[in-house]
């Protein structure tokens, strides 16, 4: 498994500067999300990881952008959340 650092060279060299950012952006953007609706809901992330049936660190590395989260991971936390996930 690549880490991001590799994750973002690659694409970088692939798909030039601008299209690297535009994918980290829509990281950041569905990493925000999903912090923004647990807090809503006033749920730690403990408590919100203890639903879903994955650890803490877990969701600490999803939210803070740490690792990409793998397609699984990224179901749980939306359908935990009552969110819906569309890739266009």
């Amino acid at each position: 498994m690549k880490t991001f650092t590799q994750f973002k060279t690659e694409i970088m060299k692939k798909r030039g500067e601008n299209e690297a950012l535009d994918i980290l952006d829509i990281k950041f953007k569905i990493s925000k999300a999903i912090t923004e609706k647990r807090t809503r809901e006033n749920l730690t992330q403990k408590e919100f990881a203890e639903q879903i049936g994955v650890t803490q660190s877990a969701i600490f590395r999803f939210e803070s952008g740490v690792v990409n989260p793998r397609w699984e991971l990224l179901k749980k936390v939306t359908a935990g959340l009552g969110l819906r996930l569309t890739v266009k």
